[in-house]
């Protein structure tokens, strides 16, 4: 029986995205393309929050992610850790080769401004990485203030990952001072899996150009060469662009400001149900993501078992993410979703909760 992804990406695609991707192909070096690429540039700026140059990058956020420290880091990158995917990022970083240290929290607590400027100011780091969103335990850091601290390390170049919470909460790229800032297609953004979008900044090109082992797929000085040209370095994605395309107009439809508040009020009405059932939030308090809930699973139920029947009804919620398996359960609430898709996802829990 098919069922519906409420899962932390990737999440359900709208027949109306499908579609878009069904489109004949055109040639990625001919006029089309070129005006279809530069179409994509507005929207996508206004939901970064830049004047710079957006990527489109056919592969997961991940290629961008090895990418960017590739690009950008000469002597020693710090990755803040507090969940999986920012742990992760630690062992990229050793497995490119670079120089790297840990700065940990314990998973659901945010990055500690306070911890990231003393570590800072002990010196010899270029390169920050950060998670906006860790979806592993649906903590959501407070990027401002992040931010501010790194204002205060002009040799040291940021990069963002904001793929869980693109286009669902305000992103300030430049406002913020941040140098890359990247996205996946699968969760916020509700396309296929296989797209990833970077915006850049002037500072970050400047380094990745003296770097002399950034490799190619992933140069973003050939992105940028390519994106002066309304191009991609390498082969795109082309149905996905079209999807990309489609989606766009989609949130201009509905509008920004309209959006965040969608993902808002979708969020606290699973967070409500969830603890108006015994459950309990995981991340620390104020800390919470806005695209997905992660609770503690405080009742002891039998997440397996529960995911099965949901199944049957039409329905998959996520039961932990790697340590906090069965321990914690993860609904999403992003991309597409609206109260009443939320209500019968809801209705279906209690019913398979039993």
């Amino acid at each position: 029986m098919p069922y519906k992804l409420f899962i932390p990406g990737p999440v359900a695609v709208s027949d109306q995205t499908l579609r878009a991707m069904t489109r004949p192909l055109i040639g990625h070096r001919g006029s089309e393309f070129i005006a279809l690429y530069r179409s994509l540039q507005p929207g996508l700026q206004a939901l970064f929050g830049t004047a710079d140059p957006v990527y489109l990058s056919t592969s997961s956020a991940w290629g961008l992610m090895e990418g960017s420290l590739r690009n950008v880091v000469r002597r020693k990158v710090l990755c803040c850790m507090n969940g999986a995917f920012s742990d992760k990022w630690l062992e990229v970083a050793r497995r490119c080769g670079l120089e790297a240290a840990g700065l940990s929290f314990e998973w659901g607590r945010p990055v500690d401004p306070a911890a990231l400027r003393a570590e800072l100011a002990r010196g010899g780091y270029d390169a920050v990485t950060l998670i906006h969103n860790e979806t592993s335990c649906g903590c959501q850091s407070d990027l401002p203030a992040l931010a501010a601290v790194l204002r205060d390390f002009p040799d040291v170049i940021s990069i963002v990952d904001t793929v869980s919470s693109f286009s669902a909460v305000p992103i300030a790229k430049d406002a913020l001072g941040l140098d890359i800032v990247l996205t996946g297609s699968q969760k916020a953004l509700a396309l296929p899996p296989g797209l990833s979008l970077a915006a850049v900044s002037p500072r970050a090109l400047a380094r990745a150009a003296t770097s002399p082992a950034r490799g190619y797929y992933f140069d973003l000085v050939e992105f940028q060469k390519n994106h002066e040209g309304g191009m991609t370095p390498s082969t795109p994605v082309i149905p996905l662009i079209y999807a990309l395309e489609s989606k766009l107009q989609d949130i201009a439809a509905e509008g920004i400001p309209a959006r965040f508040a969608r993902h808002r009020r979708l969020n606290h009405l699973v967070r409500d149900w969830a603890l108006a059932r015994g459950f309990r939030l995981f991340p620390q308090e104020g800390f919470g993501s806005v695209t997905l809930n992660c609770f503690a699973n405080t009742l002891g139920v039998d997440l397996p078992a529960v995911n099965q029947r949901l199944k049957q009804r039409g329905f998959l919620i996520d039961g932990g993410y790697g340590k906090l398996k069965g321990t914690t359960f993860r609904i999403s609430n992003m991309g597409d979703e609206t109260e009443a898709t939320l209500a019968e996802l809801l209705a279906a829990l209690d019913a398979s909760l039993g």
